[in-house]
């Protein structure tokens, strides 16, 4: 029997684009957009579209049970800067949501569940390079200590009722398709674009900040292949660390270079450099390695390759379309 999936959040980042691929997957048809607005038209003209407030428990069950739903992909949530900018937004946002889908699998609602978590978890205190999966966690963010606890509810429910909740720990993501969210990593995201638009950025992080950082396509593929996993090999139902590159701004700004020579960087750390100097510089994630298989794809050369290629050819279009 074919598998109905819903996905939280779906006009996000991470969310518009887990939408078309698990479309190719599954079918349109058996898989269920929705947000709290029709903001990202792609996404509602490309298959079944549902308005939805993740933190509105009504709103969430009645689509699950309209569309006969087995499987969420929680992926709304208010990122680690927009967090700070508004602390009790985000963990109303950030838990609600998370206890509506654990009590909707509790009450056998649905069968399987995918939360994001994210190295914001971690702190100070972390060991920061290779940081292993089970460590000191002391975040400093409303957002890291969200998921934080949301991982220990994660782990909760699959012990105490058996719900088969799965997660992995994001690192900064990068993406041509989508603009950032308002994440501390999202530099990484905004430093392309002005490459290709003004030939220079100013980073809001010191040139030698370090951090872990993956490629979209690499993160989508990483959601997929924990859901498709056997329960029997998930060891781990709090969250999996995952990595792929860790990078600095100094070291993107050079892989940009090599495209474009003429670009130019400059450097004016805000707060979220104080943010940034809380998180782990690289992660240990041989238990999804080992576990499930996990293996990334690409490095900082090839993902700066593929978005300055696809990007240019973005805003070319955009060009033609207005001219």
């Amino acid at each position: 029997m074919m598998s109905k999936v819903l996905i939280i959040g779906a006009c996000g980042q991470i969310g518009s684009e887990l939408t078309f691929k698990l479309r190719e997957i599954h079918g349109a048809e058996n898989v269920i957009a929705s947000d709290i607005s029709h903001s990202n038209l792609d996404i509602v003209n490309s298959g079944i579209f549902e308005i939805v407030d993740a933190q509105d428990y009504s709103s969430v069950k009645t689509c699950v049970e309209k569309h006969k739903i087995d499987t969420v992909y929680l992926m709304a949530a208010m990122l680690s800067a927009t967090g700070e900018k508004y602390p009790m937004k985000a963990w109303d946002l950030n838990m609600n949501s998370l206890f509506h889908i654990l009590n909707l699998a509790k009450e056998t609602l649905i069968k399987k569940i995918f939360w994001p978590s994210s190295i914001a978890v971690f702190g100070p205190t972390t060991p920061r390079d290779n940081t292993p999966q089970h460590t000191v966690m002391e975040p400093t963010t409303v957002y890291g200590i969200t998921k934080q606890v949301g991982e220990r509810w994660c782990e909760y429910y699959y012990k105490k009722y058996n719900v088969d909740v799965r997660s992995i720990r994001y690192p900064g993501i990068i993406s041509w398709k989508t603009l950032p969210g308002g994440g501390t990593t999202d530099y990484a995201v905004e430093i392309y674009h002005k490459a290709i638009l003004e030939k220079q950025y100013q980073c809001f992080l010191s040139e030698n900040t370090k951090l872990p950082m993956m490629f979209m396509d690499d993160a989508i593929n990483a959601t997929i292949n924990i859901m498709q996993a056997p329960s029997d090999t998930i060891t781990i139902r709090s969250s999996y660390n995952l990595a792929a590159i860790s990078f600095t701004p100094r070291q993107i700004a050079e892989a940009i270079k090599a495209h474009i020579t003429e670009f130019a960087i400059s450097y004016a750390p805000d707060f979220r450099q104080e943010i940034a100097n809380s998180w782990p510089r690289s992660i240990n994630d041989s238990s999804a390695r080992t576990d499930w298989k996990w293996r990334h794809t690409y490095d900082l050369q090839s993902m700066t390759k593929e978005m300055i290629s696809q990007l240019k050819q973005k805003y070319a279009t955009s060009s033609e379309e207005l001219s």
